[in-house]
């Protein structure tokens, strides 16, 4: 799918003040503050924006680049748990994921398309994340990270549930493509079959922090790299475009956030 050029990323300077809904206001739930500074962890960007000026917007923690060049999923859930007070090691993450090391993926173009054959990502974590591009998982593998580190879980699929979470104080892990741009569709099949949507390379997980009427708010802590040497970790992107990028993989998310007292 080719995205036209009113479909870009857009990012908003500071002094254009707030847009959207007249008038709304941000939730920003109590509690709820970006880590404080730590050995791997940046000192939070400033907001795009007033995030009082967002329909809701829920502050999240950011790290200086990922762990690993093919680590996206999670650096995105290391930023998700580090809001809520967990920190959490990639050695942690990978051993509570799994990783199904039947097939190291590898990718085949065919008349129907380009087909990658990999692990169970639904299951597991599939591919050599240190030197494979094709290395990744989906949202009900990663579900395993974060309910082992007591943190609730809800599926999401839809913009109404972008909104309705993040209202709620929740943060929003999905899968898109990077720096949500054209991709390659791809079809990813498992040893037993089961087939799922995905981009070929350009494959990416990332944080949805806030919202409003015109654009989600983008915890990315890809950061700048050879690719995008202005990569901001935080930004801005119409719905329009993020709808479509996210659709790419299948619209795959996740709204995480502590446990409620029972």
């Amino acid at each position: 799918m080719t995205l036209g050029q009113s479909r870009r990323l857009t990012r908003r300077s500071l002094v254009l003040g707030a847009t959207g809904w007249a008038g709304a206001r941000a939730t920003v739930p109590r509690g709820v503050q970006a880590a404080a500074p730590g050995a791997v962890v940046m000192n939070s960007p400033a907001p795009v924006r007033d995030p009082q000026s967002y329909a809701a917007y829920v502050p999240a923690a950011s790290k200086d680049g990922q762990f690993f060049r093919y680590t996206c999923e999670f650096d995105a859930a290391w930023a998700v748990l580090k809001t809520f007070g967990v920190e959490a090691s990639l050695d942690e993450q990978v051993e509570a994921i799994g990783r199904d090391r039947r097939i190291e993926p590898y990718y085949q173009e065919t008349e129907d398309g380009v087909v990658i054959y990999g692990g169970d990502i639904a299951r597991a974590f599939s591919g050599d994340y240190k030197q494979n591009f094709l290395a990744r998982s989906r949202g009900t593998a990663m579900r395993k990270v974060f309910q082992h580190f007591g943190m609730r879980v809800n599926t999401v699929n839809d913009g109404a549930g972008i909104r309705r979470w993040l209202r709620r104080g929740r943060l929003i892990w999905i899968k898109t493509t990077v720096d949500f741009k054209e991709w390659v569709p791809a079809t990813w099949v498992t040893p037993e079959g089961e087939t799922f949507p995905v981009a070929l390379g350009n494959d990416h997980a990332v944080v949805v922090m806030g919202y409003d009427d015109d654009v989600v708010v983008i915890r990315d802590v890809l950061g700048p790299t050879s690719s995008n040497g202005e990569r901001p970790y935080e930004y801005e992107v119409d719905w329009e475009t993020f709808l479509a990028c996210w659709g790419a993989q299948g619209r795959d998310g996740l709204a995480v956030g502590p446990r409620e007292p029972d």
